[in-house]
């Protein structure tokens, strides 16, 4: 999508950017989406960290039961 866009796409996006919030604005936008980013990044790594592992958990056994119930009739 993206790989279409040539600079002046960017040149264009950049002045409407501009134009919308200032150039005032412009350098707190970058720095709370930077931030932002970094915080994303951290929660990221601290997810992967804590996932749990692939390995499949083992099923559980079941008692063999005795019994007239545990007997297989053959009519």
């Amino acid at each position: 999508m993206l790989g279409n866009l040539t600079g002046w796409h960017f040149l264009i996006i950049l002045v409407v950017v501009l134009l919308l919030f200032g150039s005032t604005k412009l350098p707190a936008l970058a720095r709370s989406v930077g931030q932002s980013m970094r915080i994303f990044k951290s929660e990221v790594k601290t997810d992967i960290a804590e996932a749990p592992s692939t390995e499949p958990e083992p099923e559980p056994t079941r008692p063999v039961e005795s019994g007239p119930s545990a007997t297989v009739r053959s009519t």
